[in-house]
């Protein structure tokens, strides 16, 4: 995982993180690739709502998304971890604070 630059990072990743499927899908990512129906089957969920989840993390840049053909020429997605290392201190959120984007209110 590139090092976080802002606030505005920071954020999207411990959003990605906040959801018990989403830790589930690093958990499995993180011992080996799969493709989206087996994850699918191992999470219990549809493949849209996963598909919902690995946007989220894919966007945060936790795991990376990449197309094969398997051997009987069907199309399948694979998915991977990107290894990342988060130590979440009070010194990393005070020095990424000020760059938090945050959104007025329209009064």
């Amino acid at each position: 995982m590139e090092h976080i630059k802002n606030g505005d990072q920071l954020l999207l990743v411990l959003e990605a993180l906040s959801n018990p499927y989403r830790l589930k899908i690093v958990a499995i990512l993180q011992k080996e690739r799969k493709y989206v129906s087996q994850l699918a089957r191992e999470l219990g969920i549809s493949r849209p709502l996963l598909y919902l989840h690995l946007q989220k993390l894919e966007n945060a840049k936790l795991i990376n998304g990449h197309h094969e053909i398997s051997e009987d020429g069907k199309a399948m997605k694979y998915y991977e971890l990107i290894p990342f290392y988060l130590p979440l201190t009070e010194e990393l959120i005070t020095d990424l604070a000020d760059s938090v984007t945050i959104k007025k209110r329209k009064e």
